[in-house]
Order: structure tokens, then C-alpha cells, then sequence
């Protein structure tokens, strides 16, 4: 059997795509008092332990049903608690998309510690062919780099921006405090699905 061609949505960016500055305060100030105990017990937990991710830890609030679908996903145990500060900061970031009926699949915040490394990779599964994969930087330091689009980049805190995940990309924390990203998918349900996807799902391929 031939590989099923998994093309990606032509409304993702193939770079970065800036989404401006969206107000973080009462955010950053609720991560800033998160314990490490937490941090600890929720990235232990988390549904998205990769390797390229290395020591990167995170604290997951809605995730994927499969890696094979991004239309079924569901709230972790930690989102309830997190809705009210976290959908603002959202819907502010992809205001200028301007869908009817968005969906945020997948909902986390990533927490690098100094001299955090990223390894190259590429979003690979089919449920990250479709979405946006959008990041609000909380807290970062002039030596947090990353590579998206074929460049190395500094992202600024509280400027969303999206980023193309199925290019191979990396980050490095070469400086002295931690970075944290929320990181989020978005997609409009009212797009109609991929060609590919039903046959996809179907077929031995998709397992």
C-alpha cells in the first residue's frame, strides 16, 4: 500500500505569523504561583511525553482524543480551574481569524528551565496537520532562541504568534531564567475536512 499524502492546511503558516500583543498580567501572575510541586505532578501525568521534548515540562488543560484526529479532544483535570484565565488570552490571540466556530484541541503551558534544549523535529502525527499551533510566550530571557520557518527567531513576551509546526524547528535556553509558552491548537470547525482524512481514518494506515 502506497503512503496517504497528508497534506496540511493551506490556512497554516509555512513560517511565523505574528497575532500581536494580547494581555497576559493575571496569567503570568497565576503561573508565576503554580508549586513546583504541581509542575511536577502534571508533567508526569502529561499525554505528550516525546522525546524531542527532553526535560521540557508541562502542565496539559485539553489534548487530543488520538493522534490520528484533531476533531475529538477533551478537558484534563486541570482546566476547569484554568478556563476563566486562559480563554481570554486565546481568544484575543486569534481574534484576526475571524472563524465563526473555533476549536482549541490541544491547550498546555510549556516550561523550559536554563540550558532547556527542544530537538529538532517536526509535528509529524496527522492530528497536527490541520490546526494552528499558536504560542504566547509568559516569561523568557534575550538567549531563548528557536528556529521556525528556516530562521532562528526571539519570541517577545505577550506577542502571540503562530508558528509552523510541520517544518522542522527547534529551541535552546541558553540564558539564566525559565521560559514558559501557553501553547495552543486552533482550527475552524466550518472548514471542511481534508480530502485525505476519511479514507485515512478508514484504512490500516490510520493505526
Amino acid at each position: 500500500m502506497s503512503p496517504v499524502d497528508l497534506t496540511g492546511n493551506p490556512r497554516k503558516t509555512t513560517g511565523v505569523r505574528p497575532l500581536g500583543p494580547v494581555d497576559i498580567v493575571a496569567l503570568q501572575a497565576a503561573v508565576r504561583a503554580i508549586p513546583e510541586a504541581v509542575w511536577d505532578a502534571e508533567n508526569a501525568d502529561k499525554p505528550n511525553k516525546l522525546e524531542a521534548l527532553d526535560a521540557t515540562r508541562h502542565i496539559v488543560f485539553r489534548f487530543i482524543d488520538s493522534g490520528r484526529d484533531w476533531r475529538a479532544s477533551h478537558d484534563r483535570p486541570a482546566w476547569p480551574e484554568w478556563r476563566a484565565l486562559l480563554e481570554p488570552v486565546m481568544a484575543a490571540a486569534v481574534r484576526d481569524y475571524g472563524y465563526a466556530r473555533g476549536v482549541f484541541p490541544r491547550v498546555m503551558l510549556a516550561r523550559m528551565r536554563p540550558g532547556g534544549v527542544i530537538h529538532p523535529h517536526v509535528d509529524a502525527n496527522p492530528a497536527a496537520k490541520w490546526p494552528h499551533k499558536i504560542h504566547v510566550p509568559l516569561s523568557t530571557n534575550p538567549a531563548v532562541v528557536c528556529f521556525f520557518g528556516g530562521e532562528e527567531r526571539h519570541f517577545p513576551v505577550g506577542e502571540a504568534v503562530e508558528v509552523d509546526n510541520l517544518g522542522p524547528h527547534w529551541v535552546r535556553n541558553a540564558g539564566d531564567t525559565d521560559r514558559v509558552h501557553l501553547i495552543f491548537e486552533y482550527y475552524d470547525a466550518d472548514q471542511p475536512d481534508p480530502p485525505w482524512l476519511a479514507p485515512f481514518l478508514m484504512t490500516g494506515a490510520a493505526r
